[in-house]
C-alpha cells in the first residue's frame, strides 16, 4: 500500500489524531511509509476522515 498526501492538505490533524503512527502535520501531512503496512486500517480511516480528501491510498 502506497500513502502520498495531495497539495490540497489543510493541515487539520484529523489524520495524526487518528493513526500518529504513520501521519504526522505541521505545515502539511507527512507520512512515514514504512509504517504503513503495520497501520492499515488506521490509514483508511485517516483517508475516508480527511476533509479535503488529500490522503491517497494506493
Amino acid at each position: 500500500m502506497k500513502v502520498t498526501i495531495e497539495d490540497g492538505c489543510i493541515a487539520c490533524g484529523a489524520c495524526e489524531s487518528i493513526c500518529d503512527a504513520v501521519f504526522s502535520v505541521s505545515d502539511k501531512a507527512v507520512v512515514e511509509q514504512s509504517a504503513v503496512e503495520a497501520n492499515e486500517a488506521g490509514v483508511k480511516e485517516a483517508a475516508d476522515a480527511c476533509p479535503v480528501s488529500a490522503i491517497i491510498v494506493e
